[in-house]
């Protein structure tokens, strides 16, 4: 019986009908699974964290391959198929919760999911700004488009800059919409984003490139003098920083942002 199969007649005999406002996409093919499994290569002494782990297709493969499987899941329909369809080994453990309110584990994990697409910029802000540890990596599947921003360091945005301080992402492969049930409006992908053992910058400087970066990326088509150029020292710090006023934000490397917010005081 084919996954497709599976989850169909799962679904069915529990009489389960998707809600799709709470980004609920259930991966169907067995190749990208198998794709999103081959990319994270979890140790068998892994803590994995899954983010809307569903009925559990995913979490089932997770919990034959790590050693600790913690899966965050919103709906709280959902938990007793999750439990049927993974039969509820040892090592999976459950929490019906908002992902973006949940504190990350203290000690090493890494997080491998099929998470909602609305989610994504939260949840990679919740990760890396509000979590004091973070992953050794994250291998996610998410919305294309958003997934090829992340990995393009030459037309960048703001998950670009955001990522890349805490580490470097790697596009996978591209996901057709005929891989879900039911299929989502848009095309999907798998990134992996390994993580520095620390971040490139101290936490204040963290928060300066942020906020100097929302600034920026708050109008992307105007050049920095119209969007730091507001700032009190906005027109000497890219002078500073021997930055073109004319530039716009999305060609900023992250170590020019950097720059600037080393600079400011």
């Amino acid at each position: 019986m084919s996954l497709q199969e599976e989850l169909r007649e799962f679904l069915k005999k529990h009489g389960r009908m998707l809600n799709t406002d709470l980004g609920q996409h259930f991966l169907i093919d067995e190749m990208i699974l198998e794709k999103i499994l081959e990319a994270a290569a979890i140790d068998k002494n892994d803590h994995i964290v899954e983010i809307g782990a569903g009925v559990g297709i995913l979490t089932r493969e997770l919990t034959q391959r790590a050693a600790k499987v913690t899966s965050i899941e919103i709906d709280s329909s959902l938990l007793p198929l999750l439990k049927l369809f993974t039969k509820n080994p040892k090592n999976l453990t459950v929490i019906e919760a908002n992902a973006l309110q949940v504190p990350m584990p203290d000690g090493t994990y890494s997080i491998v999911a099929n998470i909602p697409y609305h989610i994504t910029s939260p949840l990679l802000r919740h990760v890396f700004l509000e979590s004091e540890s973070h992953p050794k990596f994250l291998t996610l599947l998410i919305q294309r488009e958003v997934a090829e921003k992340i990995c393009d360091e030459k037309d960048a945005g703001l998950l670009t800059i955001l990522v890349r301080l805490f580490g470097t992402p790697t596009f996978i492969t591209r996901v057709a919409e005929d891989a879900f049930l039911p299929p989502p409006k848009v095309e999907s992908a798998v990134i992996k984003i390994e993580t520095y053992k620390e971040p490139i910058a101290t936490k204040e400087e963290i928060e300066k490139v942020w906020s100097l970066a929302k600034l920026g990326f708050s109008q992307k088509r105007k050049m920095l003098r119209n969007t730091l150029g507001s700032l009190p020292d906005g027109d000497k710090l890219l002078q500073d920083a021997g930055i073109e006023a004319t530039r716009r934000p999305q060609t900023l490397s992250v170590t020019e942002w950097l720059t600037l917010a080393r600079l400011r005081t």
